[in-house]
């Protein structure tokens, strides 16, 4: 039996990096969001995935391995953004912006 939420084997895997991705972000991105805006938090969740997938699970060496690690990076980081979107927001009410007009 585990007596460890996380290790080396769970966070090898695409459930462990979206789940961990999730937590960082929502536990950090309120410095994000203070200093640099809204904008900014979907790239520093990219950033977050990329470093994780990296060091827990990279797929192969060479040139192939590291674009299909950036590959598996942005998968993981769409699902823990949407993962927390649909927590977040489930009936996905979103304001539309209001249209410009030509004065």
């Amino acid at each position: 039996m585990y007596n460890e939420f996380f290790n080396v084997e769970t966070l090898a895997t695409f459930a462990g990096l979206v789940a961990a991705v999730a937590i960082i972000v929502q536990f950090t991105k309120s410095v994000v969001k203070k200093n640099l805006g809204d904008k900014w938090v979907r790239l520093y969740a990219f950033v977050i995935a990329l470093i994780l997938t990296f060091l827990f699970a990279p797929a192969g060496t060479g040139p192939q391995g590291i674009v299909l690690t950036i590959i598996n990076s942005m998968l993981v980081c769409m699902a823990a953004i949407g993962g927390y979107e649909v927590v977040a927001d489930p009936r996905a009410e979103k304001e539309k912006p209001k249209e410009k007009t030509i004065d």
